[in-house]
């Protein structure tokens, strides 16, 4: 018997006038009688600012956040977790550790905690008080992460935000606005910009022109990135089977969704209608959702043909006063977190908490419907969603919130509520995953030791 199917490199793209279009796995990228290679694990970070009500002491009595129950048999009805139930096999939960970080080591960091704790959520490392470019943190944790796997991909990671993190200079408290801004460390001092446009992340991902000036005289067209890959999309279909070219169909069918809704929201902004977010770049949806679903969409197809196996992704910007009528909560973010620690002021921050995670299982829906060799990309991915403050009314990082999401091709069994020491800290989730990612190390941030989940 001869064996003819032909082995499909997975560096193959697919390019045209500035375009690259990296595919997604497809079987004719193994060779013939192979078994299934090790999986690509992807690593997906998500910050949300001013804590959980659940961190406060009213809050933790009566679990606003993490479950009453350890292990695999919690409940997660009275939390904000409540909208990832359908997810709790892929979901681990890792209550009461610190991010002793972002707490105020001299007298005059006191009440920098806001412009302290985005900086180290993914460093666990306390930053340098400045209002320079003298910056010094740390490397975070999926800087660590994409080291390990730039070689096997075009773009070593994104960078993305909901909200406006172009400020320079100073903040408050003698911070710089960087530490603000940024989650993404490469080096101590080398924090990554965030991106908030979907066109600009969209033109990182796909090349899409060769200079400024031709992309603006593309998106001036209605001519799809795709259209300038016809002749190469067809002459590798009359190379692949059905399974094969049905996956490459609804990839790139979701590329060029991607890009019409996109296209779509540049010109509904550019009509002239008053916008509630009149400062935003024409790319951005007013639409906290829609901006968060776009981005979520983004992450995913970067993750499906390749381009990226990093992305970090900050919600908010600390102090943001949003208003997030889908909620149900009319109070803006930053005064929803100062509650007074009880009574229907922390209800209500805690359903906003809520609202909030409700924005994950798009993300999740999506990476689980997107086949990965004999597994989904949810199979294959860690999301960590968290952050560095706590209890937002006190200011403290005690029993900071912190999720994982996915299974991390074996790196994370899931369905499990783990509740670490008092005085723990978050280091220690971070070192453990980062050595089942294969990333050794034993010390990061105020690491202390590894957890068990």
């Amino acid at each position: 018997m001869f064996i003819t199917r032909k082995h499909l490199s997975r560096r193959t793209v697919l390019k045209g006038m500035g375009i690259t279009v990296s595919l997604p796995f497809l079987e004719s990228m193994l060779p013939a009688m192979t078994p299934a290679a090790k999986p690509s694990i992807r690593l997906a970070c998500v910050e949300n600012v001013h804590g959980v009500a659940g961190s406060a002491v009213e809050g933790i009595e009566k679990n606003y956040w993490s479950p009453a129950a350890e292990g695999n048999r919690f409940d997660l009805t009275p939390t904000s977790l409540l909208p990832l139930e359908p997810h709790r096999d892929y979901l681990t939960i890792v209550s009461n550790t610190d991010s002793r970080g972002a707490e105020a080591y001299e007298a005059n960091e006191i009440g920098g905690d806001h412009f302290r704790s985005a900086a180290v959520f993914l460093t666990q490392t306390h930053p340098k008080q400045t209002e320079g470019s003298d910056v010094f943190c740390g490397a975070s944790l999926d800087q660590m992460y994409a080291r390990r796997v730039a070689e096997d991909t075009p773009v070593p990671s994104i960078q993305l935000s909901i909200e406006s993190v172009d400020q320079a200079g100073g903040c408050s408290y003698g911070y710089s606005c960087v530490y603000t801004d940024s989650i993404s460390w490469a080096s101590a001092t080398k924090p990554l910009p965030q991106v908030r446009d979907p066109r600009v992340v969209f033109d990182q991902l796909f090349g899409a022109g060769g200079s400024p000036q031709a992309r603006s005289a593309r998106r001036k067209t209605t001519v799809s990135i795709l259209d300038w890959i016809t002749r190469d999309v067809a002459r590798l279909q009359m190379e692949l089977g059905p399974s094969d070219r049905n996956r490459m169909n609804e990839y790139l069918d979701d590329i060029r969704e991607i890009e019409r809704r996109i296209q779509r929201i540049e010109a509904h902004n550019a009509g002239g209608e008053t916008r509630e977010l009149p400062a935003a770049p024409v790319g951005v949806p007013d639409s906290f959702e829609e901006h968060v679903r776009l981005m979520f969409d983004l992450q995913a197809v970067a993750f499906a043909g390749g381009i990226t196996r990093v992305s970090s992704f900050k919600f908010s910007r600390d102090v943001s006063g949003r208003v997030y009528p889908e909620s149900g909560v009319r109070t803006g973010f930053h005064n929803a977190s100062h509650h007074g620690s009880k009574g229907e002021p922390l209800k209500s921050f805690a359903q906003l908490n809520k609202y909030h995670v409700s924005m994950l299982p798009y993300f999740l829906e999506k990476l689980k419907k997107t086949p990965d060799g004999d597994a989904s990309l949810l199979d294959n991915t860690v999301v960590i969603y968290g952050s560095a403050m706590a209890d937002g009314n006190l200011h403290n990082h005690r029993r900071c919130p912190l999720i994982l999401l996915g299974h991390g091709g074996g790196a994370l069994k899931g369905n499990t509520h783990v509740k670490a020491a008092s005085g723990t800290p978050m280091a220690n989730a971070f070192v453990t995953l980062l050595n089942r990612l294969g990333v050794e190390t034993s010390n990061f941030g105020d690491s202390t030791g590894e957890l068990s989940f």
